[in-house]
């Protein structure tokens, strides 16, 4: 892909993950104009990115994936030559309490960039590419052993998972019937800085600092394959520069670990950084209720990102999760600030001021 003065559009970058992805692109790539999506729900947080708000080649965009005008004149306005699209409804527990919600941004949301996308590009696909970042979610449950390959059948057991599989299948379908150069990523659950606390890591880790109870569902025993945010930023990279047009690339972090294991890990962490006695954080787990539909086991087999693009993670888990839970230790006015709903007084203050 020829970099010089192209217009990226990264949807969902106020996010978790986008963030360290806009942070990225925008120091990496100084030609690139980054323009950053994203319609500010309760997990995009603005501070995120004050490093770079004032970098010359990164615009941010307040709007809805959902409402099609919008994307449709943000697409006649900026001529995006390439999208990498994050934007999503994630957490699991509210899929199951909003279905419709997921359906609409994750299904209707990514319909509505792929179609404006093949407007603008008209048929004059090169140097374009449409990057989808999906979830391992998409394939369902594993057992006791086997991993997700690219070619593993689609089985999702949750709204997100399902609204996430029907998103992939669309970005298939424009690819095979309007031949729009897309790649497709499956992830494997990410943790690390800037992570909103309604997800296992951060909010272990802030009720740990606050001793209120570490709650794990079920018996704990539910297995995922954990993999560094810098990590899976630099994947991405690889993916929207390099990889092959149609093609699907699964990224994973080696680095299986049951739920309670992880926790267990994490006390241990924080008793260590905080000079607390010796398990006295493990004191705090509480085993509630499992949720409906929760799957068993995720694993990624990611020798094909390894085979064409080179790619593998970089990061040890041990250092990875003792370098995320310094960053918390360390940012306890950013967790504060989000815990208490402030950082959405962000926006307001300095974008509309």
């Amino acid at each position: 892909m020829n970099r010089k003065g192209k217009n990226i559009l990264i949807t969902g970058g106020a996010g978790f993950i986008g963030s360290h992805l806009v942070m990225m692109m925008v120091n990496k790539y100084p030609d690139y104009r980054i323009f950053n999506l994203d319609k500010l729900t309760y997990a995009g947080n603005l501070e995120n990115l004050r490093s770079i708000e004032e970098s010359p080649n990164y615009t941010f965009l307040k709007g809805d994936i959902v409402n099609a005008d919008f994307i449709q004149n943000i697409f006649d306005q900026y001529l995006f030559e390439g999208v990498i699209h994050l934007a999503a409804e994630s957490h699991v527990d509210r899929s199951i309490d909003s279905p419709n919600e997921f359906a609409m941004t994750n299904v209707i949301g990514t319909l509505n960039l792929l179609n404006s996308a093949r407007k603008c590009w008209a048929g004059k696909f090169e140097g374009k590419m449409f990057y989808h970042v999906s979830t391992d979610e998409v394939y369902g449950s594993l057992g006791e052993t086997g991993l997700f390959r690219e070619d593993t059948p689609y089985d999702p057991r949750s709204p997100y998972s399902a609204s996430k599989a029907s998103s992939d299948h669309f970005v298939r379908a424009f690819f095979h019937t309007y031949g729009m150069p897309v790649v497709i990523s499956n992830c494997s659950n990410n943790y690390g800085p800037l992570q909103f606390p309604e997800k296992l890591i951060p909010l272990m880790i802030n009720n740990i600092l606050k001793e209120k109870s570490l709650p794990v569902y079920g018996d704990g025993t539910n297995v995922r394959d954990w993999l560094y945010v810098s990590d899976h930023v630099s994947a991405m990279d690889l993916i929207f520069h390099k990889g092959r047009k149609g093609e699907t690339y699964n990224i994973g972090g080696n680095n299986e670990m049951k739920n309670i294991d992880l926790v267990h890990l994490l006390c241990d962490i924080c008793d260590e950084e905080l000079s607390r006695s010796a398990n006295s954080s493990r004191k705090l787990i509480t085993f509630v209720k499992d949720r409906p539909g929760h799957d068993r086991r995720y694993a990624i087999d990611a020798g094909k990102i390894k085979r064409e693009l080179g790619w593998e993670p970089g990061t040890l888990p041990e250092k990875g999760f003792r370098k995320t839970v310094q960053w918390y230790l360390n940012n306890g006015e950013w967790l504060n600030r989000v815990t208490s709903g402030a950082y959405q007084q962000y926006y307001q203050k300095f974008y509309l001021t």
